[in-house]
């Protein structure tokens, strides 16, 4: 299975590395500004990759941290309410 999963993430690797070297051609990035940018397609377009996982990965930061103080939140009050190891609960005599 581990070599399965090495041959598809190598194939991947490959598509991916005769895309980039296909997509060399220079761009134009137009601002608003009126500044003009230009760059190869690939790192045009890695770079817009790269910063749509940074925007995703910063948008998941408020549910983490939510859940993590939830988590804690539950912890300290099963633990209040958990009962002592010493407390033995004695049936009444018969």
């Amino acid at each position: 299975m581990t070599a399965l999963t090495w041959a598809i993430r190598l194939i991947i690797f490959v598509v991916l590395l005769v895309f980039a070297v296909q997509n060399t051609d220079p761009v134009s990035l137009r601002f608003f500004t009126g500044q003009v940018w230009e760059a190869p397609l690939v790192l045009v377009l890695l770079g817009f990759f790269v910063g749509g996982v940074v925007l995703g990965a910063l948008s998941l930061l408020g549910v983490i941290f939510r859940q993590r103080r939830e988590i804690s939140r539950l912890k300290r009050s099963a633990s209040a309410h958990k009962p002592a190891a010493t407390d033995v609960v004695v049936p009444p005599p018969l």
